[in-house]
């Protein structure tokens, strides 16, 4: 019987150890799969941060860069709804900012923390269970060994009975040795009594033991396992709600984002964009007229007299000196008949002729548009904030984002007067300026009324000339800034014209202007362009040497085979 109670309890505590094993097992992976789904979560924090930074520099490399060809390209709708779209990726790529760092600081640290709160609560626990079974052993083997002790005494007594009544039985031992048996046999009877007692307080100790421990002490510590063990699940299961909730929050505020790029798509106008590229390269120059019959035979019937009389009489012609003092000279560089302002250039750009003044003025209207477009945008990302902040108090304070909205209002007021002061210039000088299919058919920037007696000037000047060439006096020099034109470039970028006729200097020239050419006296040259009224023939040198002369210093002999002077349209 008690080598069943014995296999019965080491069997009993050898499952109890295989329970706290499988449990050990389970509460360790349990704590594995948090760990691996806090891994999961970084990961996809880094994700979201590596995939906003992606996006920002996406957005900056395409964003259009200042003082740039690009710059003069935004202002087609197409572009602009493109930089919409840049300026929208940038705050979506802002959302996705947001998404790594709340789950960096909502999921993964304080998962993380709860992590190491838990092992140390498993921890806590198996400890108590290894401390329940090591004190139940104990007592087990306590309880063997007094009962070993108390049959070990038993069995002795017994023997020192048997002896002591096989003494007495004996006739030839002597009294004496049969009363030293009988005591011994006494003394054995009362170790065993007290074996048996001590077997027997040990045993309802240990029986009292075994219960606490299979009825109180296990169970509240599988109790606290399991408790602990739907924490962990619960604590799971809040997580992935989090980590949805926060994927749902920037949903909004993605959403006004797309909303945007949409409106800029739906804002794209193809009419005005292809009117603008109309508006852009149309040159103004009118077709070319009919080319006048040109009679070469009455230069034969002139005597030399005649003919140096003529060539006198010309030069002092009331209506060449006329086509000199109603055309400024083309590709002016630096014209000689102004000087130089001294200080800084007025905000209106006064000193300049009109239609480069047109051309500042306008530039800095759009200027003063692209700032107010940028401050329109922050409005626009300030006011989605706000939004989402009113709506969701716990993301932020709207209070604060409203404060910034009044300060980008001022701005915008403050660079709308701004463009109204100069788009009031602007139609100022446009007001004075001809209508834009009547301007010059070089481009060659038509003064206003009040510079025109400046330049008769400078060409009366020239004509007093003793040898006819132009001569400066600086005494007479108005006051006026005259900046570089844009003809330059025109010039340069035309095509090689073919020869028309040939022309022989009958004055020299210097050519120190700007697309001017200098001829000495009696040189023979190409004509490439012919005098379109502006008082000035294009001729050529050489493939490398070719510019303006002024018509009067020349005689022009055109090859009457050629097509004519070539004119854009």
């Amino acid at each position: 019987m008690s080598t069943m109670s014995a296999m019965n309890f080491l069997r009993r505590s050898d499952l109890e150890k295989d329970q706290f094993d499988n449990l050990e097992k389970h509460t360790q992976w349990g704590i594995e799969v948090l760990e691996k789904y806090i891994k999961f979560v970084k990961e996809r924090a880094e994700i979201e941060s590596n995939y906003a930074k992606q996006l920002r520099n996406l957005s900056k490399k395409y964003q259009t860069k200042k003082n740039s060809k690009e710059e003069e390209e935004s202002k087609y709708t197409s572009c602009k709804a493109f930089q919409t779209t840049l300026n929208e990726m940038n705050d979506y790529a802002g959302q996705h900012e947001v998404i790594s760092e709340n789950m960096a600081s909502l999921i993964t640290v304080e998962l993380t923390r709860f992590v190491q709160e838990l092992k140390q609560e498993r921890k806590q626990h198996f400890h108590e269970g290894r401390k329940a079974q090591q004190h139940i052993e104990t007592c087990w083997k306590q309880l063997e060994a007094s009962k070993r002790r108390f049959e070990r005494d038993c069995k002795e007594g017994e023997r020192a009975q048997q002896y002591f009544e096989k003494m007495d039985a004996d006739i030839n031992v002597t009294k004496a040795d049969v009363e030293k048996a009988r005591q011994q046999a006494q003394i054995r009877h009362q170790m065993s009594d007290d074996s048996k007692g001590d077997y027997s307080s040990v045993l309802q100790k240990f029986n009292h033991e075994q219960h606490e421990h299979y009825f109180t002490h296990i169970p509240s510590i599988f109790q606290k396992l399991q408790d602990m063990e739907e924490k962990r699940i619960g604590r799971m299961g809040e997580s992935l709600k989090t980590y949805a909730d926060i994927d749902r929050q920037v949903v909004p505020i993605i959403g006004k984002c797309l909303d945007g790029i949409t409106k800029s798509a739906e804002s794209i106008s193809e009419k005005h964009d292809s009117q603008m590229v109309v508006e852009s390269f149309k040159s103004g120059f009118e077709p070319p007229g009919d080319i006048d019959f040109e009679d070469f035979t009455q230069s034969m019937k002139r005597t030399v007299s005649d003919t140096s009389l003529t060539k006198t009489d010309s030069k002092s012609d009331p209506k060449v000196s006329s086509k000199s003092r109603n055309k400024l000279w083309p590709f002016i560089k630096k014209n000689k008949c102004f000087g130089s302002r001294q200080g800084s250039t007025p905000e209106d750009f006064s000193n300049l002729p009109p239609e480069q003044r047109r051309k500042k003025l306008q530039q800095k209207v759009d200027e003063l548009n692209k700032d107010i477009q940028k401050e329109i945008d922050q409005r626009d990302a300030l006011t989605k904030m706000r939004d989402v902040y009113t709506k969701n108090p716990q993301m932020g304070d709207a209070a604060s984002v409203g404060q910034k909205l009044v300060e980008i209002g001022n701005n915008i007021e403050k660079l709308r007067v701004e463009v109204h002061k100069f788009e009031g210039w602007l139609a100022e000088v446009e007001g004075r300026l001809p209508a834009r299919n009547d301007s010059s058919r070089r481009q060659s920037g038509l003064y206003d009324t009040q510079n025109i007696q400046t330049v008769n000037n400078c060409a009366q000047d020239r004509e007093s000339s003793p040898d006819g060439s132009y001569t400066e006096d600086h005494s007479q020099e108005p006051e006026v800034k005259v900046t570089p034109t844009e003809f330059d470039d025109d010039f340069d970028d035309e095509e090689s014209l073919p020869t028309i006729g040939t022309c022989k200097a009958i004055y020299p020239f210097d050519g120190e202007n700007e697309g001017t050419i200098s001829v000495a006296e009696g040189e023979i040259l190409n004509v490439i362009e012919e005098d379109k009224g502006d008082g000035w023939t294009r001729i050529r040198r050489n493939e490398e040497e070719e510019g303006y002369v002024p018509t009067s210093y020349i005689e022009v002999y055109l090859d009457k085979n050629a097509k004519g002077a070539m004119t854009y349209i």
